[in-house]
């Protein structure tokens, strides 16, 4: 019997992680066939971020990454039908077409573990079988064996195919696209087509906004979470610059900026250092995490065009170092101690930006290393110079 493979997703934008976990679902399964199927309007995010391509665009970008690979056949099955795309729908269809062919319907492990609240899932199983994709990790493995165990006792077949692939989201490739780092990630062709049709703001200049301007995009970048700790440093500089006499646009905008690559893991951070060409020293490459602070000021710099003021004083934010400026003290201060942070001590800290900047710039750093000496963690060199320099002056 005929296999085919179904696959879809908003696929905004399609990239090696979907074409790679593609190629290893014709592989494990001996599908004849994969179909990739983009969503018109997936269900579960109906409105797609702000300067999404269009449905066409997708499904043109699709083509572009699947061409070579004879297996694969990108469909506009769910474009053509236009509304909100169900896979019980998607399914329906394809057996329409192929009925004498076994479907599977291939998904992530999230989508597996919450199959049952899904929209008509026993019209889905009706027609396929499912193919799920899973990473090996051990958090996830009992569940996944235990849900197996239990849909195949109900006499649904469940395939498991194992991928391999880089963990990367469609989310964080928009990112690394604004950051302009991005190529590495996106089969061939495809930065080439989003490149001339303009998408995701490619060709978007974005340096020396307005802060009106700048503020929505950089709040765009973040992960929702961040938003509020991101605001209230913006602010909190602002009143700190005003106290010690500092410019307050470049508080401001160091202050919006800071965190501007916050929302990028570790290994990706490593990605944009490697395409922006700055070389690491051993304690980075230890702790890639620790790194948005140094990517974002090299962001702050090339996209937004920061001046050197603005940009120094976010790469030092989470670290300090000596002979610091009165803007990275600043910008410093304002990030440990913003109206959202609550943690022992954070009143104290209040209390002294207002009094005295190089007292309450000490005071962070000691929390700091005596925190990382708790959890067994090691310091940034950075923060033992500058308590070194701080103590030494004064």
């Amino acid at each position: 019997m005929e296999r085919i493979g179904i696959y879809g997703g908003t696929f905004n934008p399609p990239h090696i992680g979907h074409l790679q976990a593609a190629k290893q679902a014709v592989k494990a399964l001996g599908l004849s066939k994969l179909l990739i199927i983009p969503a018109y309007a997936p269900p579960h995010k109906a409105v797609l971020p702000e300067h999404s391509p269009t449905a066409q665009q997708r499904l043109e970008m699709l083509r572009v990454a699947a061409a070579g690979c004879p297996e694969i056949e990108v469909s506009d099955l769910e474009l053509r039908r236009e509304g909100v795309s169900y896979s019980w729908e998607t399914v329906e269809a394809v057996k329409r077409q192929y009925p004498d062919a076994e479907l599977v319907l291939l998904m992530g492990t999230d989508m597996f573990l919450t199959f049952e609240g899904w929209l008509h899932p026993e019209e889905i199983l009706k027609n396929a079988s499912l193919g799920v994709f899973y990473r090996g990790d051990k958090g996830e493995q009992p569940a996944i064996a235990k849900k197996k165990t239990e849909m195949e006792a109900k006499g649904v077949t469940v395939y498991l195919v194992r991928n391999d692939v880089i963990p990367i989201s469609s989310t964080q490739m928009r990112r690394l696209l604004v950051f302009r780092c991005a190529g590495e990630f996106l089969p061939e062709g495809v930065l080439d087509y989003i490149r001339e049709n303009r998408l995701y703001d490619t060709r978007t200049n974005w340096k020396n906004l307005p802060m009106e301007e700048l503020e929505p995009i950089v709040i765009g970048l973040l992960n929702p979470n961040r938003v509020k700790h991101v605001l209230g440093c913006r602010d909190t500089a602002v009143a700190l610059a005003e106290r010690w006499g500092a410019d307050a646009t470049d508080a401001a905008r160091a202050g919006i900026l800071h965190d501007i690559t916050k929302a990028i893991d570790g290994p990706l951070q490593l990605t944009l250092c490697d395409a922006y060409g700055k070389l690491l020293d051993d304690f980075s490459k230890r702790y890639p995490r620790t790194l948005h602070a140094l990517t974002g000021s090299m962001v702050a710099q090339r996209i937004f065009g920061e001046n050197e003021a603005v940009v120094s004083a976010i790469e030092f934010h989470t670290t300090g170092r000596a002979d610091m400026t009165l803007l990275e003290k600043i910008i410093y201060v304002a990030d440990y101690m913003e109206p959202n942070r609550d943690f022992p001590g954070v009143e104290r800290l209040r209390t002294l930006a207002f009094t005295d900047i190089d007292a309450a710039l000490k005071l962070g750093l000691e929390m700091t290393l005596e925190h990382l000496h708790e959890q067994g963690a090691e310091a940034s060199p950075a923060s033992a110079g500058a308590l070194a320099w701080l103590n030494k002056k004064g």
